[in-house]
């Protein structure tokens, strides 16, 4: 391993943990750490603050017929599931016809007034997991899978409150999402993924036409800190074409967001030291002897990285303060399913999704054979991602788009510091100062509006803010399709 090679390893060992082996694989934390250390270009590469343009003539995008899919794609029932009021659909919509790659989606209207509530649309990100295993099934979903790893409760909690939401997997090669091609998943990152996240959006507005005019959101977390922005760029760039299909998008709302590399790594280190994770020497030494904009890593700067490392100890990265899956946990363990996220909760869903009679019900087994789901695929490299999305991010800002960073604030994966430091580096005049927010006589998180962002924290929460304070984000997601901020009182 060379040194710039050894350098990226540590920067990244030291705060994106590696969790406790389970059946389902490594998590998005751990697809985030392997994207960074992949990169072994040297800094005259010229890629390293230079963001890649992702403009494209959508002029002639693919449109396929879609008469009578949307009625094909209802989900008569999940098993497993306790009855509700509302509809649900899932399938695949193709973005590439000729070389056979289609993208899985979950979509389930509000229970009371979906014909006016708006559509948001979830990402998460990776890059690479998937959007149903976790966005829908352990956060922000109608369901939560049960210990069982066959059937399903309420999650009073569900984002289907208060608007419709759409749950997509992409690229293909994630969850159920998948290329007849081969090579196009060696071909997979930022660009492709916004271009067939772009078709597919068309696509699924034919297949759902009475959703076209409604307004539409994009929310996401993780990864989908270049998704998200990379996707309404897209967008807007294109409602700009006066054959194409017009999507009436909103807003964006990203948690926990990987932005930017530069703020990512000074804020991991930051975090830590002030969440007492790593000693006062160690962040000193750091401080000293590494220079974090930089892949030249010297003798000293190594050794204070690889310090941290052992200092931080076996922890869940997500949730500085969560408990780890082991064996015996359950959901007994932890009271409510809902209220008490089980951190075994990726075994519950990994088995729910491989089962045949699930994935019949999704309409998602299309061979006629088991599908062997997996929470995050495997390829890499990725082949395009800019270190910085910063100038994509104002750019949009600038368009007049409602934008929000929201951040868990016990992350340790993509902490509060650094999505702050990255604000700082947009340098947006506060329109209004820091303060609580409230739900229930408590304090729900902070909140500091912006010139065109706005920056609102969930206390308590992790990486994966609706798992472990779904109250708390349901209040928080409430405010930004309202257009408003979380309550003062």
């Amino acid at each position: 391993m060379t040194m710039r090679a050894s350098f990226l390893y540590l920067l990244l060992l030291c705060y994106f943990i590696f969790l406790l082996s389970s059946p389902i694989g490594a998590k998005q934390a751990d697809r985030l750490r392997k994207l960074v250390k992949s990169r072994r270009r040297s800094p005259a590469s010229g890629q390293s603050r230079v963001q890649s343009v992702l403009r494209k003539d959508f002029s002639n995008v693919y449109v396929s017929p879609q008469e009578g899919m949307m009625e094909a794609d209802k989900i008569d029932k999940l098993p497993g599931q306790p009855s509700v009021d509302f509809d649900q659909y899932a399938g695949y919509v193709t973005v590439d016809p000729e070389n056979g790659r289609a993208l899985f989606y979950y979509f389930v209207e509000a229970p009371e007034d979906s014909s006016s509530k708006p559509v948001v649309l979830w990402l998460n990100g990776g890059p690479g997991c998937s959007s149903l295993g976790y966005g829908a099934m352990e956060e922000l979903g109608p369901f939560r899978v049960n210990s069982d790893g066959k059937t399903l409760s309420i999650n009073n909690y569900a984002w289907n409150n208060v608007a419709n939401i759409l749950f997509l997997e992409s690229p293909a090669g994630v969850g159920f999402s998948y290329s007849n091609t081969t090579s196009d998943y060696d071909k997979s990152g930022d660009k492709r993924t916004a271009e067939d996240s772009y078709t597919f959006l068309i696509n699924w507005l034919e297949r759902f036409p009475q959703y076209k005019s409604r307004d539409f959101y994009i929310t996401g977390e993780s990864y989908a800190g270049h998704y998200a922005p990379e996707l309404v760029y897209t967008i807007l760039e294109n409602n700009k074409i006066s054959n194409n299909t017009v999507i009436n998008l909103r807003g964006v709302a990203i948690g926990n967001a990987y932005v930017d590399k530069i703020s990512n790594d000074i804020g991991g280190y930051a975090y830590y030291w002030s969440h007492a994770l790593i000693s006062d020497e160690t962040y000193v030494a750091i401080q000293s002897n590494c220079n974090l904009s930089s892949n030249v890593v010297s003798a000293k700067c190594m050794k204070a990285m690889n310090d941290a490392s052992g200092e931080s100890g076996d922890i869940d990265g997500y949730n500085i303060y969560a408990p780890l899956c082991h064996s015996s946990s359950s959901s007994s363990r932890f009271g409510d399913a809902i209220r008490d996220f089980d951190p075994c909760s990726d075994n519950y869903v990994y088995a729910y999704l491989n089962s045949p009679d699930v994935q019949k019900a999704l309409h998602a087994n299309v061979t006629g054979l088991p599908y062997d789901w997996e929470s995050c695929s495997n390829f890499l490299p990725w082949t395009d991602e800019p270190d910085t999305v910063l100038p994509t991010i104002k750019q949009l800002i600038s368009s007049g788009i409602n934008f929000w960073l929201y951040s868990g604030d016990v992350d340790g994966v993509v902490p509060i510091t650094s999505t702050r430091y990255s604000i700082k580096m947009l340098g947006l005049p506060v329109k209004n100062s820091w303060r609580p927010w409230y739900i229930n006589s408590e304090v729900g998180g902070y909140v500091e509006e912006y010139d065109g962002l706005t920056l609102a924290t969930i206390r308590g929460a992790g990486h994966e803010v609706p798992s472990y304070q779904p109250e708390r984000a349901l209040t928080m997601i409430s405010s930004f399709l309202e257009g408003k901020l979380p309550p003062p009182s």
